[in-house]
């Protein structure tokens, strides 16, 4: 059996000897971007390589999920490393696909890039016979909460019930078999170093809006009318006119869109519609900022005599991160680039479904440096794919050996010292409560 750092050279040889195939991975799935419940391309990707190398593997889980598995040589711990197969919707994104506007404008090619590399790795000779316990690979779908409205149409014909990757995958019990999870995300911000610790995320709530008016001629009779885009406007004045009760401890994010603003500019607009995210550093701070979402929402559609209907779906929860795992990352981080280029961001208001796994297991969900831009616009790509891949792939199955080696004492001590905040069972319910579908009419009874 290979001690510790021979097992790692061995992880590093292999992967070093096969980067540029690693690198074409990402490269191809950039060229190739699919937003989320939709990465058939990608997915076949993934599972192509994993056949690759011997893995076995499930596919079409949560529509386009794959999960593989790799044995150690004997019994352990389950580690999950995690990447995430879809794209944005930025159209004017360099990469961007010319029909449908999808775009890796947050990375995920390196994390599948990632996931393939650390897979890469450790199928190395000897390799997982030296370890304890299993590596699950999962390919995660749709972690981009967006396109609300089809992913609802998904719900709705029976294909999903939550518009998440992951919270999806937990609903299936493709997460009941692992102890452990972690992933890597990219990073643009040259402040965060090369590899980079993070702790908090914001937590979500997704809502979509509908304002029902009453069409009429916009020139000749608009009286006759009742303009669902007033109430609308109204809605989101209302919004910014309570955000200054947000306390700036709970990292309070509001950010509504209308996605229809009416049917033509020569009727009164009867039928709105609205999507907007509710992010908070707690539930409790979500919740609170919900309700006077919904209280502005209300009063759009009271001001003008409109009607509007509210869908509230399940997000993703706030993230936390395990301080032990994190450590045994930060270790194989200053190993592989240096102390001086290890980062550490504390809370990010932005949200992630890694979230909700961290409500049910340790897991940290660190970053990488190599790219350049705004995340999420039309400037954000990945220049230095040896950093963001290779060395990202590096630092991730380091961190594996380390926890599956000796028996997997150190993968044993971190379940042992962490406390989940949820079941899996506590956590569907908890989710299923926040789905709430309201009509509002203002009546002279209503509160």
């Amino acid at each position: 059996m290979l001690s510790k750092d021979d097992v790692k050279a061995r992880i590093f040889h292999q992967i070093d000897s096969r980067a540029d195939e690693i690198i074409k991975v990402s490269k191809t799935i950039l060229e190739n971007p699919e937003p989320g419940f939709r990465e058939v391309k990608t997915s076949r990707l993934v599972a192509s390589k994993f056949a690759e190398l011997g893995i076995p593997f499930q596919d079409g889980l949560a529509l386009t999920g794959v999960k593989g598995e790799l044995q150690g040589g004997s019994q352990g711990p389950s580690v999950a490393l995690m990447g995430e197969l879809d794209s944005l919707i930025v159209s004017s994104h360099p990469h961007a696909d010319p029909t449908t506007g999808a775009a890796h404008a947050c990375g995920h090619h390196c994390q599948i890039g990632m996931l393939v590399g650390a897979a890469v790795g450790l199928t190395a000779e000897d390799v997982m016979p030296s370890l304890s316990g299993r590596v699950v690979l999962i390919a995660v779908p749709a972690e981009e909460y967006i396109e609300i409205e089809y992913r609802d149409s998904l719900r709705e014909a029976g294909k999903l019930e939550f518009l998440g990757g992951k919270p999806e995958l937990i609903r299936l019990g493709a997460l009941d078999d692992v102890d452990i999870a972690m992933m890597c995300h990219t990073t643009s911000n040259a402040d965060e170093g090369k590899l980079c610790m993070s702790g908090t995320n914001n937590g979500i709530v997704a809502k979509k809006i509908q304002f029902l008016g009453r069409g009429a001629h916009a020139g000749g009779a608009p009286h006759l009318g009742i303009n669902a885009l007033n109430a609308a406007s109204l809605a989101m004045m209302a919004i910014h006119a309570n955000r200054e009760t947000f306390q700036d401890e709970d990292t309070i994010r509001v950010h509504p869109i209308i996605t229809k603003g009416g049917e033509a500019v020569s009727a009164v607009p009867a039928d709105v519609r609205m999507e907007t995210f509710v992010r908070g550093r707690t539930l409790a701070a979500v919740a609170d900022a919900n309700h006077k979402v919904d209280r502005a929402l209300k009063a759009g559609a009271m001001a003008v005599g409109a009607k509007v209907r509210i869908q509230t779906m399940p997000g993703y929860l706030p993230m936390q991160q395990d301080q032990n795992l994190a450590q045994i990352f930060r270790s194989n981080a200053v190993n592989l680039v240096g102390e001086e280029n290890v980062g550490q961001v504390h809370h990010r208001t932005g949200s992630t479904d890694m979230g909700d796994v961290s409500q049910l297991m340790p897991v940290i969900h660190p970053y990488v440096g190599g790219a350049a831009g705004l995340g999420h616009g039309a400037n954000y790509v990945v220049q230095d794919y040896s950093l963001a891949v290779i060395t990202a792939a590096k630092c991730l199955a380091s961190t594996i050996v380390d926890l599956l080696s000796e028996g997997g004492s150190q993968a044993g001590k971190v379940i042992a010292s962490h406390t989940n905040a949820m079941t899996t069972q506590e956590y569907l319910s908890f989710m299923r409560s926040q789905a709430k579908d309201e009509l509002f009419e203002y009546s002279p009874d209503s509160p």
